[in-house]
């Protein structure tokens, strides 16, 4: 337990900071749609964070971005899994050939989030920033591979939680005989997608397992625009791609464990 109840006035400031940094540009009005904060409030932690360097305006897109200077925040974290090591060079070097962008997801209770993106590296993401973001495993595509290729046992209880989730779309009516469907569904192919309805609808995502002794370690996801790649190039180009990505961090993890 903490010794002193949380500071509120920094937890607003971090909280403001998380919500600039998922957007390239951001108003006020924006920020206060989604983080609730009275206007009044989010201009005070604006004009501080611009005077700690964190943050900019931009008069020209008349709105606020992140500085580099957020870069440093994480500067001392140095305890990424394995999992995400072993995918980095793999992950990017998927993006360098393919162009679109890759994320590397684990398992965090009833969801996945996401833990690596190549998004910076990504001349054509669908998306500003997906670090940290927490995927369905019943919607989701990187979400979806967790759930079809864990190990039984894990899977019931995932669906036992899944029972009692807040979100309808989590637990869909007779949920044990839906996921029983997806799992059959995304082993006949060998890969998940995102379902149809899912927003964004303008792109797809598609992922595969990162397995280890019958175990899933991570899920790794490549998401492209619907509008630029047909379903034949995603089939014989995107997905095998895809696939030699994620055996190749599997035996990089394997060479790590040997090490």
């Amino acid at each position: 337990m903490p010794s002193f109840p949380p500071v509120q006035s920094v937890k607003r400031a971090l909280g403001l900071l998380a919500e600039l940094n998922k957007q390239r540009v951001t108003t006020v009005g924006e920020l206060h749609h989604r983080t609730g904060l009275p206007k009044p409030t989010i201009v005070r932690l604006l004009e501080t964070l611009m005077a700690s360097g964190y943050v900019a305006s931009d008069h020209r897109l008349r709105g606020y971005q992140v500085t580099s200077q957020v870069a440093t925040l994480s500067s001392g974290f140095h305890g990424a899994p394995m999992v995400i090591e072993a995918a980095r060079p793999w992950a990017i070097g998927l993006t360098r050939t393919l162009k679109w962008p890759v994320a590397i997801a684990l398992l965090e209770k009833d969801a996945v989030v996401v833990r690596f993106s190549t998004i910076a590296d990504s001349p054509v993401s669908p998306f500003h920033a997906t670090i940290n973001m927490r995927l369905s495993l019943m919607s989701r595509g990187l979400g979806r591979a967790y759930l079809a290729y864990c190990p039984r046992d894990e899977r019931q209880l995932l669906v036992r939680m899944l029972a009692s989730s807040q979100d309808p779309e989590d637990r869909p009516k007779d949920l044990p005989k839906v996921v029983q469907q997806m799992v059959r569904s995304i082993r006949s192919k060998g890969y998940a997608e995102r379902i149809a309805h899912a927003e964004p609808r303008s792109s797809n995502t598609v992922a595969v397992p990162i397995m280890n002794d019958g175990r899933v370690l991570a899920t790794v996801g490549l998401t492209y625009f619907r509008s630029a790649v047909s379903r034949e190039e995603l089939l014989e180009h995107l997905v095998p791609a895809l696939k030699e990505a994620g055996a190749g961090i599997e035996r990089s993890i394997q060479a790590l464990h040997v090490a």
